[in-house]
């Protein structure tokens, strides 16, 4: 399982705006990898994040206005999932774009039906599934949005992968925040219990929570490392990280396992 964030195939400063080159140079990589039965989702950064922001949808159904949000937000994912299929086929990878919305029903956000004949018996052919974080209809609010991290640990457990690889624009979790915290150290190796400690000490501390939006992520793996599946995030900005995590080759990043 792969799992590409959308602040790497997308720029994130500007709305609808995705990152041709970086979507090039992942294509290629995955392609010289060469991994057997690949699922790959990815996310929405500058594409789906705006306007379901914009439009309330994770909050699910509140006024008939919302209906045209949810149809924005899912037409800009599938044009973001065409642009990354087409990246892959360019490198003769057999991708297949799978909408979501059509095979997938939540509850209260989380995923409660999953029709996944398709994506199956795609992978049994020897295709590439490309699916994508998008607005789905929901049982209890209406519709809300089904985030690309749910849905590749939901994946990965349901198709009994061997391992899980997240590709995002920062090295793994950190002790703060890389970006503005200069003293901010890698966790290289993390379990279940090591990071829920880490989310109660965040919940103690009435700091502003520079790693909450991390291990929010990384919660969203839990079912799936629970299982035993171990999961590796990677920059995926940088060049030949995402082929190396891929091959299982040594790469810097944090690698997530039960015990």
């Amino acid at each position: 399982m792969l799992k590409l964030g959308g602040s790497v195939i997308t720029r994130k400063e500007k709305p609808l705006t995705p990152n041709v080159s970086a979507m090039r140079r992942l294509a290629r990589e995955i392609s010289e990898a060469a991994v057997p039965r690949l699922v790959l989702v990815h996310g929405g950064g500058s594409f789906g994040h705006p306007l379901a922001k914009q439009y309330s949808l994770r909050k699910g159904y509140k006024d008939a206005s919302q209906l045209l949000g949810f149809s924005k937000t899912h037409q800009a994912m599938v044009e973001l999932n065409k642009m990354v299929v087409d990246a892959l086929i360019q490198r003769n990878i057999p991708a297949v774009g799978l909408q979501p919305s059509s095979c997938v029903i939540t509850k209260s956000g989380r995923i409660h039906l999953m029709e996944d004949k398709p994506l199956k018996r795609l992978l049994e052919s020897g295709f590439v599934p490309v699916l994508y974080g998008d607005t789905v209809l929901d049982v209890e609010l209406g519709f809300s949005i089904l985030s690309g991290d749910q849905l590749v640990a939901h994946l990965a457990v349901l198709l009994n992968a061997s391992r899980i690889v997240m590709g995002i624009d920062v090295d793994g979790l950190y002790s703060g925040d890389p970006k503005v915290d200069s003293s901010a150290r890698l966790i290289s190796h993390a379990t279940l219990r090591e990071l829920k400690n880490m989310q109660q000490g965040l919940k103690k501390a009435k700091t502003p929570d520079v790693t909450g939006g991390m291990l929010g992520k990384i919660s969203e793996l839990r079912p799936a490392v629970e299982r035993g599946l171990s999961a590796l995030i990677v920059n995926a900005a940088k060049p030949n990280n995402v082929y190396k995590a891929l091959k299982g080759e040594r790469v810097r990043g944090t690698l997530i396992e039960k015990e």
